[in-house]
């Protein structure tokens, strides 16, 4: 693989009760356990949360980028982003789902490039075979 680009972030303090900082600043995060974790929630951010938001960005734009090669607009459009965590038989996993909305383009039109984009989308490539995505075209 080629490196197009490096992000860098470190965690301290009590790992999801701690803290998060990019290498550059621009994320400067405390974390919080989740109530449906047994923990205080509150008004701050947890790892799934960063996931489904890099997830979702990341998913949106290999969608604009599928659609640009179609010569599709896709005005208006977005992706969603649940995270799932539970308890498998070796521990925890993940399971992810994305919600593609794409108003004024006909569904079949919408489900080929949401497809496409999974194929190209470095998330969807780093999970493949790891934790189950599911697409959901709305």
């Amino acid at each position: 693989m080629k490196v197009l680009y490096t992000a860098e972030a470190t965690a301290t303090g009590s790992g999801r009760g701690g803290h998060v900082r990019s290498s550059d600043g621009v994320i400067d995060q405390p974390l919080a356990v989740p109530t449906g974790l047994g923990g205080p929630g509150g008004a701050a951010s947890n790892p799934e949360q960063l996931f489904a938001a890099g997830y979702s960005a990341c998913f949106h734009s290999a969608l604009q980028l599928v659609a640009r090669q179609e010569k599709t607009a896709i005005d208006g459009s977005q992706v969603a982003a649940a995270v799932d965590l539970g308890k498998t038989d070796a521990g925890f996993g993940l399971a992810v789902t994305l919600t593609v909305t794409v108003p004024g383009v006909e569904r079949s039109v919408v489900e080929a490039l949401t497809a496409k984009a999974h194929q190209v989308c470095p998330y969807s490539n780093a999970t493949r075979g790891n934790i189950d995505v599911d697409l959901v075209v709305a």
